[in-house]
């Protein structure tokens, strides 16, 4: 089976590109090509937001009732569930993620999230009557923000892409995807399946991008709301322009979060929680727990603890049921991974597993090998600055207001954890620590609750009926009293 793709999906056919330029979609394992797809150019914008637009201001999608558009999306729903192995098979393909982690996150996740926006919207007040306090009654609605442009990233490519279609089409929005270059394939798939489950043409649009295009599509004057996942740094430079232009926004952006091991947590229990908290998709994740803080009384066993446990984790082929760790999305990620690690060395910082150069026995493919460092201060670049890779820093505490105090002291505020036998204490220590979402003993995300982050982590919430109602407008309606 052949991954090429050789058109943009707009206006619910399967479009020309404007020019001839390709991207290439590698193995992150192999370093061989897995399929060519066009790369949009401008136009290819411009023909997808003017699909939108007309879907949204001419066509059914927007005015059809909230139960009708739920009954569309319930059969790409069943339709989706249908290919969740394809689906997982494609995104490992294109960034390397481990095939355990595509076929647990990567793409029933997705599907998992379809299913709670469906519940969601089902009991979403779309329009309701309040007592007016001048008497009377007036009518609240939740109508469609317009068009969404929706730039979601390459490590978890299809779980963001349905994060804001989902709700997004659910509202009665259009939208155009543009997802990363190096992971176009999956968003085609899902092209297909919205295609057969009926939704209308236009509704949905996909050109695959770099990111002058990108910022093409988000200054596009068509363009009512735009959702964007991905770095801080673009994150700043996309709400500038959504500020500029008064344009709705929300962003998912970037973490540095840090997992609190209080003395009396079960270390045994917490690394095999670890393993996934901090080093999930090879550490390609903006939740990652890569900040690791210990009190000084209990600071060496747990590093001696985590030390075995990365050492012994899996790295390799992505495509292997064993494999814990894959490869790096590109080799300019393997290469900024590597900086950072020989940074952390000059900082000061001990390297307890791994360092630099490739893992044992692997010879090409964009790995780096897993590390964890010791005698970190949270001061260091390497405890402040989001690697994105599978990189630990393991940092010292005096007390638990000063791991709160650590916690709290970075640009970011995404995601948390602390790992304890006191349940009432690892409360008190979530409700301290100043981030979106927090676990006590694990970490998730629940889709039915709100999910984003404070400070530099972003605007805005996805997921819950606060993800669904930021792609509405409120509108009030004062009914005419009798007789008037």
């Amino acid at each position: 089976m052949t991954l090429d793709r050789t058109a943009f999906f707009i206006d619910g056919t399967w479009a020309a590109p404007a020019s001839s330029d390709l991207l290439q979609v590698i193995s992150p394992h192999s370093e061989e090509l897995v399929a060519t797809v066009p790369e949009g150019a401008a136009a290819d914008i411009d023909a997808a937001v003017a699909a939108a637009r007309r879907a949204f201001d001419e066509g059914p999608w927007p005015q059809m009732s909230p139960e009708e558009r739920i009954e569309v999306m319930a059969s790409f729903s069943m339709l989706y569930a249908g290919k969740l192995a394809e689906m997982a098979d494609v995104i490992t393909a294109e960034m390397g993620s481990p095939t355990s982690f595509s076929n647990l996150a990567q793409a029933p996740a997705s599907w998992m999230m379809l299913e709670s926006f469906l519940n969601i919207a089902r009991a979403f007040p779309w329009e309701e009557v309040r007592p007016a306090a001048l008497g009377g009654d007036v009518i609240v609605r939740r109508e469609s923000v317009g068009v969404v442009a929706a730039i979601p990233p390459w490590n978890v490519p299809q779980f963001t892409t349905i994060s804001k279609v989902a709700p997004a089409l659910l509202a009665g929005c259009t939208i155009v995807v543009k997802p990363a270059p190096e992971t176009p394939l999956d968003s085609y798939l899902m092209a297909e399946l919205l295609q057969e489950a009926g939704v209308p043409a236009g509704v949905v649009n996909i050109v695959a991008a770099g990111r002058e295009v990108g910022e093409h599509l988000v200054a596009h004057p068509g363009i009512d709301k735009v959702a964007f996942t991905g770095s801080t740094a673009a994150g700043r430079k996309i709400a500038a322009v959504c500020g500029e232009q008064l344009k709705r926004v929300s962003l998912e952006l970037g973490g540095k979060s840090a997992a609190i091991v209080l003395d009396d947590a079960d270390l045994s229990a917490t690394m095999e929680g670890l393993k996934f908290t901090a080093l999930m998709n090879s550490g390609q994740a903006c939740v990652a727990q890569t900040r690791i803080l210990a009190s000084r009384e209990n600071y060496d066993a747990v590093v001696d603890a985590l030390a075995e446990t990365v050492s012994a984790m899996t790295v390799g082929d992505p495509m292997d049921p064993a494999t814990e760790i894959g490869p790096l999305v590109a080799q300019r990620q393997q290469e900024r991974v590597e900086k950072y690690i020989a940074l952390g060395q000059e900082e000061g910082a001990r390297v307890v597993v791994g360092g630099n150069g490739m893992p044992g026995g692997l010879d090409k493919g964009w790995y780096v090998r897993p590390t964890v460092f010791a005698d970190v201060d949270n001061r260091m670049r390497i405890a402040q600055e989001e690697i994105f890779g599978p990189v630990l820093s393991v940092i010292p505490f005096d007390d638990v207001d000063d791991a709160i105090r650590i916690a709290n002291d970075s640009e970011y505020g995404l995601a948390g954890t602390v790992w304890t036998a006191d349940a009432a204490a690892g409360l008190d220590v979530a409700r301290r620590v100043r981030t979106g979402t927090y676990g006590v003993n694990t970490y998730t995300m629940d889709f039915a609750a709100p999910f984003g982050g404070y400070k530099a982590s972003g605007l805005g919430r996805e997921f819950g009926p606060e993800g669904l109602s930021a792609y509405t407008e409120l509108k009030s309606i004062y009914p005419s009293a009798p007789g008037i």
